[in-house]
Parts: structure tokens; sequence; C-alpha cells
């Protein structure tokens, strides 16, 4: 019974290995990046990151943030340094919107307008 229970017990440890997330990782071939705007913080839809969201995603891939639960707080996506990004205008509640399609490699810096350093995020685009 022992063998089998060693041997048990290395399957579950691969498969939870297998399992874990790296927040570096990027999130496939072009595949969407989701960011939600809340009130004083950008949480990564990818990767669960908060303050700063850090999301990395391919060359070509979409970046939607989306304002959840904000209520008539404003917010923005601004874009910082270089490499930029289109910005957004500064908008309050739920459900608006701030998409931008990344096609070219490199680390983005955004911050929210009104915010500043208090909600920030980074997109890393390979």
């Amino acid at each position: 019974m022992r063998p089998t229970l060693n041997w048990l017990l290395l399957v579950a440890a691969a498969a939870a290995a297998g399992c874990s997330s790296n927040n570096t990782q990027p999130n496939g071939g072009g595949n969407p990046g989701t960011v939600t705007v809340g009130n004083i913080f950008f949480q990564s839809g990818n990767n669960g990151t908060k303050n700063p969201a850090i999301d990395t995603v391919a060359v070509g891939a979409t970046v939607t943030w989306t304002w959840t639960n904000t209520g008539s707080t404003s917010h923005s996506v601004q874009s910082e340094g270089s490499p930029s990004f289109t910005s957004s205008a500064i908008q309050s509640g739920s459900g608006k919107t701030h998409t931008f399609a990344f096609t070219t490699a490199g680390t983005y810096q955004y911050d929210c307008a009104v915010h500043g350093n208090l909600m920030t995020g980074r997109i890393v685009v390979q």
C-alpha cells in the first residue's frame, strides 16, 4: 500500500504544479486581456494582480478595461511614459469600457488621471 500512496502523492504534486499560475506568462496568442477598473484600483482579469494590475499579452492582443462597481466615482486609463497607447476619457458609472489593441511589443505603464499613483497598471506585450 505504501508504494501506491507515494505514487498517488507524486501524481497529485505534478498535477498541482501544472495548475499553478505565473503572473508573467502571456495569456496566449493574441487572446484579449481584461482589466477591472474599480474604486481606487485596477485589477488584471487574467491573473488577479491588483494595484498595480500587471498583465502580459501577445502582440496583437486587445485589452479591455471595464468600470465595475464604481458608482459615480470618476476614473480613467491614462498611458504613462513610452511606449504609450491611447488613453481613455475620464468616465464614471459601471459598464464603461476602454479598449486598445497592442500591436507593438513593449512594457506599457498606465494610471488613473484622477487618482494617479493610487491606481496603476502595466501591460507587457510580447
